[in-house]
Parts: C-alpha cells; structure tokens; sequence
C-alpha cells in the first residue's frame, strides 16, 4: 500500500485496515522464554500448519505479540503469511526482565532501547527487512517494577516518533490503572493507541469499565491456553462493556504460548478463537458484535498514519 492514510504494517508490507479481515489480534508463532523450558514455538513447520489451520476455519490476520529477544524468527515471517495466504503483523518491544539474561537487558540499555523499537519499526528487525506493526512492553503482578517503567518510557518515545500502537501484557490481568497513569497520563500515549492484553484474567468489572473509560483497547485474549478459570467470564465481560458503549474498544485473540496448546499438536490453538470461542460469543452477545470484535475492530486498533 502506498500514498497517505491509515495503514496496519504488516511483515508484507503495509495494508489498508480493512484488508485484516477476520483477526486473531494476539498471538505468537514463535516465540522462547527460559520460563517456558521445552515448549519452545520455534518449529517452522508447526507454524505453517497452525496458520493453515487458522485459514481454513476462516482467519484472515494474525497478529504475533512475540517482542525483541524471545525467538521472533522475523525473517520467516514473510513466507509463512504467504503460504497461507494470511496478514500477518509483527512486534517489537520488550518483555518481563525474567524473560531475559541480565547481559542482553545490559547491552540493550548499552544501545538505546527506543532507537531500537523506532528501527525496527520503520528500517527492519535485524537483517529482515521485516518492520514490525506494533510495540509489545509488560507490566508486573498489580505493579510496575524499574524494568517496567524502563521499557513503556522507551515505548513511549517509540510511539511518539511512529504512531505505532503500544500493546501491553498484564500480569494476571493486573496494573491496568498503573499502566495508564505511566504511559497516558505521563508519557502522553493516546489511550486510544494502546491494548490491553489479558485484562480478562483478572475478571473485575469495574477496572474492566475504568480502562475502556480511558480509551484503550481492550484484547480479550487467551482462550486457547488451557483452563484459565476466568474464561466463562468473558461473555458476561463482553455483553457489560457493550452495554456501557465501548463494543468498538474490544479485541479478540488466542496468545497460543507454548508448543502443546498448538491445534496441531493436539491443543486448541488459533483455531480454537472462531471455532470454540467465537459461537460461544455469538450466542451470549450476538453475531453483529463478534464479527466488530474480529474485523472492524482490530482493523482499527493496529492502524497508524506511519510516518514512512
């Protein structure tokens, strides 16, 4: 896509919003943490057939929320959305320090972390030539520890020269209010520009209310991980927010995380967002709803007037 407007960046190049179609807006097809030792997403293969899966039962988009330094495999990305004729989105940003060695968060602080987020953003992750659509930062259990703070300031920075949308991992559904006091409030983010990322876990829904009143983007994601018990929540969620005129601000994803929860190694996986979830969704809310969760609305979440 060329010329001025709205475009969502994919690791195909940048799109008109509208062409996400049906969206799993949070999701990883590869992705390594030495907190998840031996379920490593880090099998090509695997991940072609999961996005197959997920196109034949009707996706069109998948957004990766894996950031810098957890196995993106970026330079794959390309071939894979094409195989499967999907859009496929990638992130930059930064998780939890756990996520990393304590050498490579040095080097970082060493190299800037905003420049990188701007240069993978608009130049490339690595030698990949594959920019990245969105930027990915992490808060803590109900709290915001240095890291933290250390990597949405860089987000932030990240935003303000780019537009890219900030996505941001919730402990536990946790934080949210910390997050938008740091990143809004004093770090002058749009609330509109930034997703919250598993505020279902965390099933209150007067902090549900308090976020979408600010603005955010709300991703009801994680259905595919086995058993979270807030799960049966999620419609009741959903029909409470719509109620209070905030249908438009609600996203829907798998966050598939480890390699056994693949629908190809037996698990739900992305399939499982339009083939469990999404009737479950229709019956409790309705179908015209579920449809703006998975089209329209991602379509706008990920949009950015990209500077170049």
């Amino acid at each position: 896509m060329s010329g001025p407007g709205p475009a969502v960046r994919t690791v195909t190049g940048d799109v008109a919003p509208s062409a996400l179609g049906v969206c799993d807006a949070h999701d990883h097809l590869f992705l390594r943490s030495p907190r998840l030792p031996g379920q490593e997403l880090d099998s090509v293969r695997a991940a072609a057939a999961e996005l197959a899966a997920f196109r034949e039962a009707g996706g069109r988009s998948v957004v990766q929320w894996t950031p810098h330094g957890m196995g993106r495999r970026a330079a794959e990305l390309p071939a894979l959305a094409r195989a499967a004729d999907l859009r496929v989105v990638a992130a930059t940003g930064l998780h939890q320090a756990v996520h990393y060695d304590e050498d490579d968060l040095a080097a970082l602080r060493a190299r800037g972390l905003a420049a990188l987020f701007v240069r993978e953003l608009t130049d490339g992750i690595a030698d990949s030539g594959v920019r990245a659509g969105l930027i990915k930062v992490a808060g803590g259990f109900h709290s915001l520890d240095a890291h933290a703070r250390w990597t949405m300031t860089a987000a932030a920075e990240a935003h303000h020269a780019t537009g890219a949308p900030v996505a941001v991992h919730l402990e536990l559904g946790t934080g949210a209010q910390d997050v938008l006091d740091l990143l809004c409030a004093d770090l002058e983010v749009p609330p509109a520009k930034v997703i919250f990322g598993h505020l279902n876990r965390f099933p209150d829904l007067e902090v549900h209310l308090r976020a979408a009143a600010a603005g955010a983007y709300l991703a009801f994601d994680g259905p595919s991980r086995a058993h979270h018990a807030t799960d049966w929540r999620m419609p009741e969620a959903v029909r409470t927010l719509t109620e209070a005129g905030h249908g438009s601000q609600l996203l829907l994803g798998g966050d598939t995380t480890t390699s056994a929860a693949r629908s190809v190694h037996e698990g739900p996986g992305m399939p499982h967002l339009l083939r469990g979830v999404r009737p479950r969704l229709e019956r409790a809310v309705g179908k015209d709803l579920v449809d703006r969760m998975l089209t329209a609305n991602p379509a706008a979440a990920f949009a950015v007037e990209w500077p170049v």
